[in-house]
């Protein structure tokens, strides 16, 4: 597959590359994704979740009151889970998440996402710029001359750049990621793949 790289403007520079079939035209495997990114949500979570069973809540040393003649049923403790202030039942506890995917599996969940976004078309490559400081408003304007503006977009830098990546951060649908770190969740969240040039071949390096 070839496409026209464009400059900030949204001009065509003249200029056509090639995305390279093992990374861009391979078999799509779901079932890859799937765990790719069930692995990167899990790992998201904290897991500090906690109740406090009945022997850790304060107090229930005395019997509440006498084991007959009362009506009620009987009770040892105010701190049964039964009783209003009492402990809790199955509630649950900290635990970890993580989940270890192989890295063949994540590598083919990554190319199997860039392929999925270039069959759609959802790729587009432009030419390799830095900002001399920080300014939204420049990023802002970028996106808006490649028609970018309203559609969620992931951009791929080949090396961090902290003027760029400071310059998106405000934008809401904009996310800035530094090409051989985008995973496989970050390229299926996103309508669009903006690619700087020199990202596209580190992409290629990394994942061909």
């Amino acid at each position: 597959m070839e496409l026209k790289v464009l400059n900030t403007g949204g001009s065509e520079t003249g200029e056509v590359v090639s995305l390279a079939d093992s990374v861009f035209a391979t078999e799509v495997s779901e079932h890859a994704m799937y765990l790719d990114v069930k692995s990167i949500m899990a790992n998201r979570r904290q897991g500090t979740h906690s109740v406090k069973n009945r022997s850790e809540v304060r107090g229930g040393g005395k019997k509440p009151y006498r084991q007959k003649g009362t009506g009620h049923a009987r009770q040892g403790s105010t701190r049964s889970p039964l009783m209003v202030g009492g402990g809790s039942i199955f509630g649950p506890e900290p635990r970890d998440y993580s989940l270890k995917v192989n890295k063949k599996v994540k590598r083919l969940a990554r190319r199997s996402a860039l392929t999925n976004k270039a069959q759609e078309g959802g790729i587009v490559v432009v030419e390799d710029f830095v900002f001399d400081q920080i300014k939204t408003k420049q990023m802002a304007e970028i996106l808006k001359n490649l028609g970018l503006e309203s559609k969620k977009t992931l951009m791929l830098m080949p090396e961090h750049s902290e003027t760029v990546v400071k310059s998106g951060r405000n934008i809401p649908k904009l996310n800035v990621v530094v090409a051989d770190n985008a995973s496989t969740y970050d390229i299926l969240d996103s309508q669009t793949v903006l690619m700087q040039k020199a990202a596209l071949k580190k992409i290629e390096e990394t994942l061909g």
